[in-house]
């Protein structure tokens, strides 16, 4: 294998009154650097540019600048090519001319310079340099020291045996380990295109022509991981991006409700109650599944109309993620007081709450007339026996007073117990059931009866204790409240069950 030898290189200035310098070294460097051999100073000229070696007998130039031209006697060399060098020769880089001598053993470098004339006025190819370079390719050698090539054929080069491989891949390996820019290699923030020769520094470049220093698929890789990640989390810990876990009903693996008010079973899954990905669409998903799961023959999942002309949805009354004992069956029963209330100043489509009668859970009359609506068409269908009850007593929808005032006592006399404290009339199991002497003391009938006391009675069933915690054997929703008489889902058959006589 070819090595590189030390030589002496003599190297003389034109353009500066210096005597020669005397370099002893392995390899002769040319560049910016202000510790180069060959210092040439000058924006052309990279910080290392080129090199001078001697193998065996004769001496070789490598060009180890990637983004400035050098030439070679006015002709291009190319970026990492291996040149042989012979007195006579001249080399070009930016505006600097290095004529080369030969001194006996020692290699004879003159230095001058143009400053009119750079590189790029030469022209990079012709006719001429590719002939030179087909036959080096068909001999396998550089270029000799001696001889000349004419494109009529005229004064054929010598060639030599040497490997051109092997001493370009020599002189690669010597100067790379001596540049800190590992002898021209790009780097990532090199063009992707070529320089233009002579005119690089020159011409404005953008920025985005530039090598990218991270490759795209890092990020791509990285993104993709970070999205297993996040996908693994929510089957395998699905409380993490939750703000707390859901409600005990709703991670049960079978219906132990009866009579059962769901299809299926949720199984503390996300996504039988979420749309996947956070839209304004998730919410709506969430209705339309409340729905559809809490649609039994025993419970339906409806909204008065009121409420629907107001936007409230099911998820506006049934919170969840409030933990494993949180109800929000009993969070909706307590919603009714906070939202209806004067301190509540939301709007619900343009409209505003108030506190229901008056502050109190009082009598429906005032001054003489019926503040109570009734039931409408969709509750009253939901109540078979007081559609008997009002048959009964011929009630007449055209007479709204009186249609009203069957329907609040058929609501009232349909088997419902007591509660303690209120006056009851034992029934054939010997529960003790509302009468019309639980209200009225006195004129059950006519023109005589009693008005005064039943406005003292209503709220002793219809008052604030009833949103107190449920015993162990009662739940909210089978005390009285709100919804014993404002029913929200009017097709529920078991409304109150528990307040009335088992008959």
């Amino acid at each position: 294998m070819s090595e590189v030898q030390q030589s002496i290189f003599i190297v003389s200035r034109e353009e500066r009154a210096l005597d020669p310098k005397t370099v002893i070294a392995e390899g002769l460097r040319i560049g910016r650097l202000p510790d180069s051999d060959v210092w040439l100073n000058h924006p052309q000229v990279s910080r290392l540019h080129a090199g001078v070696n001697r193998i065996g007998d004769d001496f070789y130039f490598i060009n180890l600048s990637g983004s400035s031209p050098t030439t070679l006697n006015g002709r291009v060399v190319p970026f990492n090519e291996v040149e042989a060098i012979v007195p006579g020769d001249e080399i070009q880089i930016g505006p600097f001319f290095l004529r080369i001598e030969k001194l006996g053993q020692r290699l004879g470098v003159k230095i001058s310079s143009q400053y009119a004339l750079s590189v790029g006025e030469h022209e990079t190819t012709h006719r001429q340099e590719s002939y030179r370079q087909q036959l080096q390719l068909d001999s396998g050698a550089l270029r000799a020291p001696t001889g000349s090539l004419d494109l009529k054929g005229i004064d054929q080069p010598e060639t030599r045996p040497a490997g051109v491989a092997e001493l370009s891949n020599a002189l690669q390996v010597f100067w790379a380990k001596r540049t800190r820019a590992k002898a021209g290699r790009p780097s990532p923030l090199h063009p992707r295109k070529p320089p233009q020769l002579g005119k690089a520094r020159f011409n404005w470049t953008p920025s985005r022509d530039l090598v990218r220093p991270w490759p795209f698929a890092i990020f791509v890789w990285a993104a993709a991981v970070i999205a297993a990640l996040a996908v693994l989390a929510v089957f395998a810990h699905k409380n993490a991006f939750a703000p707390e876990a859901i409600s005990d009903p709703h991670t049960r693996m079978s219906l132990g409700i009866t009579p059962v008010i769901a299809t299926r079973v949720n199984g503390n899954s996300c996504t039988s109650c979420h749309a996947l990905g956070i839209s304004v669409a998730n919410k709506e998903k969430m209705n339309a599944n409340c729905e559809a799961c809490h649609h039994t023959e025993t419970f339906v999942a409806t909204v008065i109309p009121e409420h629907r002309a107001a936007g409230i949805t099911c998820v506006t009354c049934h919170e969840e993620h409030r933990g494993a004992s949180f109800s929000p069956l009993n969070y909706a029963l307590a919603s009714c007081a906070r939202c209806h209330n004067d301190q509540n100043q939301a709007l619900y489509q343009g409209k505003t709450v108030h506190t229901p009668h008056g502050g109190t859970y009082g009598y429906p009359i005032v001054n003489g007339a019926w503040i109570w609506k009734g039931l409408d068409a969709e509750e009253l269908a939901q109540k078979p026996a007081l559609v008997a009850f009002l048959q009964k007593n011929r009630a007449d929808r055209t007479h709204q007073d009186e249609w009203r005032n069957a329907q609040f006592h058929g609501i009232h006399l349909n088997n419902i117990r007591v509660v303690p404290g209120v006056v009851g009339t034992p029934d054939e199991a010997g529960n003790r059931i509302l009468s019309c002497s639980s209200c009225h003391k006195t004129g059950y009938m006519g023109v005589n009866i009693d008005r005064s006391f039943p406005r003292t009675t209503c709220g002793r069933c219809h008052n604030a204790e009833v949103f107190n915690e449920p015993s162990a054997s009662k739940s909210k929703a089978e005390t009285v409240s709100c919804t014993s008489c404002h029913v929200q889902h009017v097709k529920d058959t078991r409304w109150a069950a528990s307040l009335r006589s088992k008959i």
